[in-house]
């Protein structure tokens, strides 16, 4: 170690380095209530974020049992509630059995790492999420990352392998562009070679579906003994934690082992009360997911319409493609000016070269929202016309 060298100096050259390529980070608290920009880039699909029927149920939670669960879910951290949610999840989505988890991050680190391991191969599309890709690095197994959506290269993998068990892996809906995963085809190949297919439901629970139950019940798939769910509570359900629905030999395995289920601090009571709320409001209101796709598509017509690179939404994720880092933005800016807040997404969260804002609908998107984007959008594809020509 050389003496004398300040240890924080590596850290200032790198922040230096990614402000230069626009890929500098900044937290930008929103206020409370009404007031601030127009929402189009959380994960809040179904606009339930503020429903008085789910802040109710977090407050009759936190009556009940407190405002933490006091402890993990194997010690004091399991509470009635936190069964009824088990219950409910698996009900909801045609799953055998439930377990939630305290993020919908550990419920993918607990899934795979749990049901992976030395001597299990497992096969993950190149553009998973984050936590499905680091779990398949704490899992010890030997990973094939294959080409996005690709179902004949998951089967080869699985053909080819020397491993006597395998996990096929995959986001339902995928979190930036917003497409959905062939989950039929993944079934079936990976039924044909004995594998496990875990999905993550994420962005497809409450979008996804008839009433929102999501992608693999949409597929045919609810129930079947070799399909694995994982899933979060906050986004569509509007609360907080996640949870793997599988076969009761799944959760069992889960208890028994899963270390980020066994060794976490459980959900916390008004999170679990406020995730039973949303699944009350859901089922009571099965077209909320059908207004949410509805307003994608329009949202998506619109960057069309514009003349701005885009995609056709499977759920309520809508990209706009710009390119590079400063372009992306800069295009979050104008929005920001037309009082819309929109995601901007940048490498290493996209791949170099597609950098994009990430809007998200909700099924209670106005109107006014919608003419404010078609505005910002067509200023956008303008500014981006006249960058590339000048």
């Amino acid at each position: 170690m050389t003496a004398g060298r300040d240890p924080l100096a590596r850290f200032r050259d790198a922040a230096a380095r990614r402000a230069e390529a626009g890929l500098r980070r900044t937290l930008r608290p929103r206020p409370g209530g009404p007031d601030g920009p127009a929402d189009l880039a959380s994960n809040d699909y179904l606009g339930l974020a503020g429903d008085p029927r789910l802040i109710e149920g977090a407050v009759a939670a936190a009556r009940a049992w407190g405002t933490g669960s006091t402890g993990s879910r194997l010690v004091t951290g399991t509470t009635e509630l936190h069964a009824e949610l088990d219950r409910r999840l698996a009900a909801f989505t045609g799953s055998a059995a439930g377990l939630v988890f305290s993020s919908g991050f550990l419920a993918n680190l607990g899934a795979v790492t749990a049901l992976a391991g030395p001597g299990t191969l497992v096969v993950s599309d190149q553009v998973n999420h984050a936590s499905i890709v680091d779990a398949c690095r704490l899992s010890r197994s030997r990973v094939a990352i294959v080409p996005h959506r690709d179902a004949a290269a998951v089967e080869r993998a699985l053909a080819e392998r020397d491993e006597d068990d395998a996990v096929v892996v995959t986001d339902a809906v995928f979190s930036v562009d917003g497409d959905l995963a062939p989950l039929g085809d993944l079934h079936r190949a990976a039924r044909a070679h004995g594998a496990l297919l875990v999905v993550d439901e994420a962005h497809a629970l409450g979008v996804v579906g008839d009433g929102g139950r999501g992608a693999a019940h949409a597929a045919g798939l609810a129930g079947e003994p070799d399909v694995v769910l994982t899933l979060t509570l906050s986004k569509s359900l509007a609360a907080q934690g996640g949870a793997v629905l599988g076969a009761p030999e799944i959760i069992d395995t889960l208890v028994d082992t899963g270390r980020s289920f066994i060794f976490d601090t459980g959900l916390n009571p008004p999170a679990a009360g406020a995730a039973l709320a949303a699944l009350d409001v859901l089922e009571a209101d099965p077209g909320l997911a059908s207004r949410a796709r509805d307003r994608a598509r329009r949202i998506a017509a619109l960057a069309a319409g514009s003349g701005l690179e885009t995609a056709e939404p499977a759920a309520a994720v809508v990209p706009v493609y710009l390119g590079e880092p400063h372009a992306a933005v800069r295009a979050a800016g104008t929005c920001a000016e037309h009082g819309l807040r929109v995601g901007c997404f940048r490498p290493p969260s996209v791949p170099k070269g597609r950098a994009c804002l990430r809007l998200t609908a909700r099924a209670t998107l106005g109107e006014a929202d919608l003419t404010r984007l078609g505005t910002a959008l067509a200023e956008v594809a303008s500014s981006t016309a006249r960058s590339l020509h000048a």
